[in-house]
């Protein structure tokens, strides 16, 4: 998904050639709180990122001037980005900033945790602040994150904010998925079965733009079944729901390149938001497209919603049909796999530059 990659440290005026390996004891600099750690995502938007990235960074080295260090990273492929923060998260960094999209920005959200607990410098000392903070450049495809903060067109705005700095913690989301229960933290929406079937194919396209959700819907409708799943919220009881469509399970407002899909959720509220479609078929989401948009989906009388602080989902029968591999799990528009699943929230979790 992402390929070809270089690694350099502005601050120490020092470049990686393209192909070397770098590893942490090829860094032999220790970051502090003035040093501010770029994780770029060179392939984004297919290359555009990599050159928007390049044009940008005189700018933001002029504005942060004196105060911040800057150091740039790039990725070479998946998950690379969750290593590169762990990394700087480690070695004592001021913050790291994910430039790219959604994607790269749940990579690096990751990197906040490493096996369940959140990432520490090295001297894992409690009483020192401000801790990591987290910050963003929005140049993805998506960028549905940067959408309640309205910098998704404007990336001065979020450099703004970079430059003065102030925090806030925001909460994120944690799944454990699959006969495996793997982890993986989110920080937008995670959602099940017609959605992430969605966009599981439209990751697929993601060089066509936005047109990728397009596809990726079309695609989603083939072969696809509304079923009946058990759902458990904040521990209560099992309960089954019929005819399930799609679970979106949010942490903020949108997906899908726009969707205001649960238009309650606020990363500060210390909850979810969690919508259950019901009984959709392919031609009420023609008829019914804007109400994603819009948010007021959550008014039809087969979408149901309400604030949760964990939800588990898993089917009520047992598929052994290699046609159907399971019900579709993703996190902020990544394919995880398939259920059980268990989504809960991780309140004030990371300091974010907003």
């Amino acid at each position: 998904m992402r390929r070809g990659w270089f690694q350099k440290t502005v601050a120490v005026a020092r470049v990686v050639k393209p192909g070397e390996v770098f590893s942490p004891s090829s860094s032999p600099q220790t970051l502090g709180k003035r040093d501010y750690v770029f994780i770029v995502n060179p392939n984004g938007a297919n290359g555009r990122t990599g050159e928007s990235w390049t044009k940008l960074l005189p700018q933001l080295k002029a504005r942060l001037g004196t105060d911040r260090n800057v150091h740039e990273k790039f990725t070479s492929g998946p998950q690379h980005a969750t290593q590169l923060t762990r990394e700087a998260i480690h070695e004592g960094a001021g913050a790291v900033v994910a430039v790219g999209g959604d994607g790269t920005l749940h990579e690096v959200v990751n990197g906040f945790f490493d096996n369940g607990e959140l990432t520490r410098s090295k001297d894992r000392s409690e009483s020192i602040e401000p801790k990591t903070a987290l910050g963003l450049l929005p140049m993805g495809t998506g960028s549905d994150f940067a959408r309640i903060f309205d910098w998704s067109k404007d990336v001065n705005k979020a450099i703004d904010r970079l430059c003065k700095g102030e925090r806030k913690k925001i909460d994120v989301g944690r799944v454990i998925y699959g006969k495996e229960r793997k982890e993986r933290y989110f920080i937008n929406v995670a959602d099940l079965h017609l959605s992430a079937k969605a966009g599981f194919f439209a990751g697929m396209h993601k060089q066509l733009g936005n047109l990728c959700y397009v596809i990726g819907a079309l695609r989603g409708f083939q072969g696809h079944k509304n079923r009946d799943l058990k759902i458990r919220v904040d521990g209560g009881e099992w309960e089954t729901w019929s005819n399930v469509t799609a679970i979106c399970i949010g942490n903020s407002k949108y997906f899908g390149g726009g969707m205001k899909i649960t238009p309650s959720a606020d990363p500060s509220s210390g909850d979810l938001e969690a919508v259950i479609l019901r009984d959709f078929k392919w031609h009420d989401f023609l008829l019914k497209l804007h109400t994603l948009y819009l948010g007021t989906h959550v008014l039809q009388k087969n979408v149901f919603s309400m604030k949760v602080r964990s939800i588990d989902v898993t089917e009520v029968d047992n598929f052994s049909n290699d046609d159907y591999p399971g019900t579709y799990i993703q996190a902020d528009g990544e394919h995880l796999g398939f259920l059980d699943a268990s989504i809960s929230v991780v309140p004030s979790a990371i300091d974010f530059i907003q």
